[in-house]
């Protein structure tokens, strides 16, 4: 990424298009907690991330963390699906900003207990994952071996993934 800010209009761009997500009874269990870099929140979210992570996104415009409550506000009940419907959340924010030319890039390799307690994170929500989003930089600008993966990456086939009927058994 290039270390250019992005502001909160255009974020809220992105925070907007996971609003639009599906969710099972309209419930919308996600939550987006997120620091500009540059600011005094900055250093709460880039301290959870691992150490390549870090690398990767120290010239990020922003960090986000998805949450996701695991129960119904309006009835006490279990939500089941609060991850997947959080899930779509970010697969809209993340296409949205690739739409808008922007490196929207999400991760979970960081410290989940350590984002509960340093964001205050209340028991009934789950930490799913963090994204970081700016806009895109020179491949240059990376390490050596960061450079080497920056290239569009392969997918399982789809024969792998989907089944008629019931689960496969080894042969």
């Amino acid at each position: 990424m290039s270390g250019e800010p992005i502001d909160d209009e255009e974020l809220f761009v992105l925070f907007e298009a996971a609003r639009w997500a599906p969710s099972a009874g309209n419930t919308h269990p996600w939550r987006v907690l997120y620091a500009h870099r540059d600011t005094d929140e900055w250093p709460l979210f880039f301290d959870l991330l691992g150490e390549r992570n870090r690398i990767w996104c120290r010239r990020a415009a922003a960090l986000l963390l998805f949450i996701s409550r695991t129960t119904n506000e309006r009835t006490g009940r279990p939500l089941i699906t609060h991850s997947y419907d959080t899930g779509a959340a970010w697969e809209n924010l993340a296409l949205q900003g690739t739409l808008r030319g922007l490196v929207v890039h999400g991760m979970a390799g960081f410290d989940y207990a350590k984002a509960r307690a340093v964001l205050d994170i209340p028991d009934d929500y789950t930490v799913e994952a963090m994204a970081a989003v700016g806009r895109p930089g020179r491949k240059e600008d990376l390490p050596e071996d960061f450079q080497s993966r920056e290239l569009p990456n392969t997918r399982r086939p789809i024969t792998e993934l989907v089944f008629k009927g019931r689960f496969p058994r080894p042969k």
